[in-house]
């Protein structure tokens, strides 16, 4: 982050951070805290070994430990590789493996809806093929009983209460790697797709100001999971490099009724809303009951991505959510990309129900037909 963002929005919430139960108090985490967090687990990782160019790799839940530790690698130089905190441990395998990570960070579980997940059981089994990996740093998480392996295996909060908060940041080239994201091997192998410091960094934030109609004190929410390329893009970064606030959403859209979507809006004011034509086929399903008690008037741009939206979906999303006010922006791109680089942008380009409409200026499309 640029530190000119410090010093302008110090006090400013950076990540609002929403937890899977509603009972459970949101945190608010301003940008200097942040910045002392991130600095602290960059200094942890340095003590544990780990230089400019050392692949990590990440399995953890969509708490504030996800974005701090991405991004105290990138000050550190090491390339992180977040693996989706859903796949099992032969997916781990394979990433771990292919990237040659030499640490693993992962919690001792996470919460989905009403379901407790033991996270450290699966990286206990996939570390067992995993020759390149030296130590792994465990979250606190969920606190349920796991099996810690001395000598590799050590708990994050120990190291986080001694670590020193300073921390100068490690100098990139444009062209050195940030981090390796696999795509998801739906139609073959899983692709490490290997994006760079400065180019990344620049689409990232371009894309997220112009395509969601940014302007300060936003409030800014992508439903996806860090773990895919859209959470990368679009609840980290280039909300981040903006100076803007995001909300990381631990939960699920109906738990603990099929309105907790509606609900953290409302709680929120969230400006921009960002999530999946799957998420949103699913909701419509619900009684219109549960999404038209909200107040959603704080919304001024709403999207979808991740996959084709269909004709009754969007009208759906524009009828009920964004109350035929809030443009939608239908965003095509890839894990490859790293950006959007199809969509409308809002107040400027006309929509119509189920295209991307045009190309994001700078881009051009060739069809290969």
């Amino acid at each position: 982050m640029p530190r000119q963002t410090f010093i302008v929005r110090g006090e400013k919430t950076a990540i609002i951070w929403e937890p899977n139960d509603p009972k459970e108090e949101a945190q608010h985490i301003s940008y200097n805290d942040l910045y002392t967090r991130v600095n602290k687990t960059a200094n942890i990782l340095r003590e544990m070994g780990i230089e400019k160019g050392d692949r990590v790799c990440i399995y953890l839940p969509m708490i504030p430990e996800l974005a701090v530790t991405m991004l105290a690698c990138a000050k550190l130089g090491a390339v992180h590789s977040v693996i989706f905190a859903g796949f099992s441990a032969s997916a781990v395998v394979s990433r771990v493996n292919d990237c040659g990570a030499k640490m693993l960070i992962t919690s001792d579980g996470s919460y989905r809806g009403s379901k407790v997940l033991d996270l450290k059981s699966i990286i206990d089994e996939a570390l067992e093929k995993c020759p390149t990996v030296e130590k792994t740093l465990v979250v606190k998480r969920t606190h349920n009983e796991i099996k810690m392996k001395e000598g590799r295996d050590f708990w994050m909060d120990d190291l986080y209460e001694k670590s020193s908060a300073d921390f100068v940041t490690v100098i990139m080239d444009a062209e050195d790697p940030l981090f390796i994201l696999y795509t998801s091997g739906s139609t073959g192998k899983p692709k490490g797709m290997l994006h760079t410091s400065a180019g990344y960094m620049v689409y990232s934030a371009y894309t997220f100001k112009n395509v969601f109609n940014y302007q300060e004190n936003d409030i800014y929410w992508c439903t996806a999971d860090i773990g895919w390329i859209t959470g990368h893009s679009y609840i980290l970064y280039g909300p981040l490099l903006n100076g803007a606030t995001t909300v990381i959403f631990e939960g699920v859209p109906t738990y603990p009724e099929p309105d907790r979507f509606w609900d953290v809006i409302e709680k929120h004011k969230v400006t921009q809303f960002y999530t999946a034509p799957t998420a949103i086929r699913s909701l419509a399903k619900e009684s219109t009951e549960w999404v038209d008690k909200h107040d959603l008037s704080s919304l001024r741009v709403i999207g979808s991505v991740g996959e084709p939206i269909n004709d009754e979906a969007w009208h759906w999303f524009n009828d009920h959510v964004g109350r035929k006010k809030c443009p939608i922006v239908d965003t095509w791109w890839q894990t490859e990309t790293g950006g959007i680089m199809i969509s409308p942008i809002p107040f400027v380009t006309p929509t119509k129900p189920t295209y991307a409409t045009l190309p994001l200026p700078g881009n051009s499309t060739c069809f290969d037909g």
